[in-house]
């Protein structure tokens, strides 16, 4: 190999170092909730479709189970960024929900995210009835 040929390959290869320590520099900068953010829109993405029932609501977490072919998976959600898309009384939220998950990793799930929720509307409670003569 000649000398030019030599120095190319070795710029080259110094460039592709440099792409990759930098795509670890920011990879390593990335904080817990940005993870969790990205892998909640990843599954809102390419997620498929479950039923699931949520058994306990608190205000930062929902835990719920599914049966995905056959194998029960029982798992929870952080919901403390989500609280504002969710009503004030979490307990209301037990009950049955849709959820999306990973289809190569089914323990790998969501209920809620920032674009899309599973949770069905709790029912309201019914109206007093109205002791008034109707016309």
């Amino acid at each position: 190999m000649s000398a030019g040929a030599q120095i190319a390959a070795l710029c080259g290869l110094s460039v592709a170092l440099l792409a990759l320590a930098a795509v670890i520099a920011l990879r390593v900068h990335w904080t817990p909730e940005r993870r969790e953010r990205k892998r909640r829109q990843e599954l809102h993405r390419r997620g498929r479709l479950g039923d699931a029932m949520i058994t306990e609501a608190s205000p930062d977490a929902l835990y719920y189970s599914y049966c995905i072919r056959g194998v029960q998976y029982t798992a929870s959600q952080d919901i403390s960024a989500l609280r504002e898309r969710l009503p004030a009384e979490p307990e209301r939220l037990i009950g049955f929900a849709s959820l999306k998950y990973a289809s190569n990793n089914p323990a790998n799930s969501i209920l809620i995210c920032e674009e899309w929720s599973g949770i069905r509307t709790p029912a309201r409670a019914a109206s007093a009835p109205s002791h008034g003569i109707a016309n």
